[in-house]
């Protein structure tokens, strides 16, 4: 509810951002990380969060990270929506997106295929800022940060764009939207502390397309013997056990659950099948590369960025570097398939 009443999504701020400078969508998303980062410090420093232990969206930086991001900030933009973009505009009404969400499943299958050539390409290990200076220097140090590329951001955008008014809370605002950037923003770092201290671990979506793509894979008669990457002892249960026993999967359905809400609320929900062939093969392309490169890159915007910057893990920083590379060459290249660039 809160992704679809707020239209927070990545794609488009970035979309403004290159096209319009305009920085009114991306900002808040700064916002976003700094409170998650504030929220996430105590109980990933302390370990453990009602008896259970907690994790942070820690991995290493390299190749595989720099390429996958890089894909995905491709993609990305032709098909309109990111990782979680995909998945609230499906639950939206968006028969388009239910095309980019079957191919998203479909590449991050077919790069789960690969995985043992990208596991092996050139890295530097696991590097996370709280485990350098300690918690304190590193909330600090990424508060700091965060606030300047803020400031830059502000100085940078363009002048004549206003910042949609956070005043006037009301419960019809609040139930039908739609929301200032803002209010989705400190929800999206609010839920995601939950979703650590329920789950043990930060928000994650794209897991579970990779284990769809895997199901269906199978339904049309594929093996998983002998393939490295379903070999494993969690993804081989995974794969042998209902989508129910995953958490990212329940996760993902419960995005799609709440933005169909969400949307009837507002009386926004309105599917059409009249999606024209040029854009149809962009919605496809969009979701091959997200799935694949989100699949090497240990995760989309949710996973490896949000919830990787959160954890101060420098591959969330290293991520969204070359998501932004892949954005700005996706934005070139979507008049070719008939998509506009408002």
């Amino acid at each position: 509810m809160t992704l679809y009443h707020a239209a927070f999504g990545f794609t488009s701020a970035y979309r403004r951002m290159f096209v319009q400078r305009d920085v009114t969508a991306v900002r808040p998303q700064l916002l976003m990380l700094a409170a998650a980062t504030v929220l996430f410090a105590p109980v990933l420093s302390d370990g453990t969060a009602f008896g259970h232990p907690v994790v942070g969206a820690v991995a290493p930086l390299g190749i595989q990270v720099a390429v996958g991001a890089f894909i995905f900030g491709l993609g990305m933009q032709l098909g309109g929506g990111c990782g979680s973009g995909t998945l609230f505009m499906v639950g939206g009404g968006s028969a388009r997106m239910v095309l980019t969400l079957i191919a998203f499943c479909a590449g991050s299958f077919v790069a789960s295929l690969h995985m043992q050539w990208w596991i092996v390409t050139p890295r530097l290990p696991a590097i996370a800022l709280s485990d350098t200076f300690g918690w304190s220097a590193a909330v600090a140090l990424q508060l700091i940060l965060l606030f300047v590329l803020s400031e830059l951001l502000r100085r940078w955008g363009a002048k004549n764009i206003a910042y949609p008014d956070i005043r006037g809370f009301t419960w019809h605002k609040l139930t039908r939207g739609p929301w200032p950037y803002v209010w989705g923003g400190l929800a999206l770092a609010a839920l995601n502390w939950v979703t650590l201290v329920v789950s043990g671990h930060p928000w994650t979506i794209t897991w579970a397309f990779t284990l769809w793509g895997a199901k269906a894979a199978q339904l049309l008669g594929w093996n998983p013997g002998g393939v490295w990457f379903w070999s494993g002892g969690f993804t081989e249960n995974a794969l042998n056990s209902s989508i129910w026993a995953d958490e990212t999967s329940i996760m993902d359905i419960g995005i799609l659950i709440g933005a169909f809400i969400a949307a009837g609320a507002a009386g926004r929900f309105a599917p059409t099948l009249r999606i024209p062939l040029r854009s149809i093969i962009a919605a496809v392309l969009d979701g091959l590369l997200m799935g694949y490169g989100a699949r090497i890159a240990f995760g989309c915007n949710i996973g490896a960025f949000f919830s990787g910057v959160a954890s101060t893990s420098l591959h969330g920083w290293l991520w969204i570097i070359c998501a932004l590379s892949g954005t700005w060459i996706g934005v070139k290249l979507r008049p070719w398939f008939g998509l506009a660039n408002e």
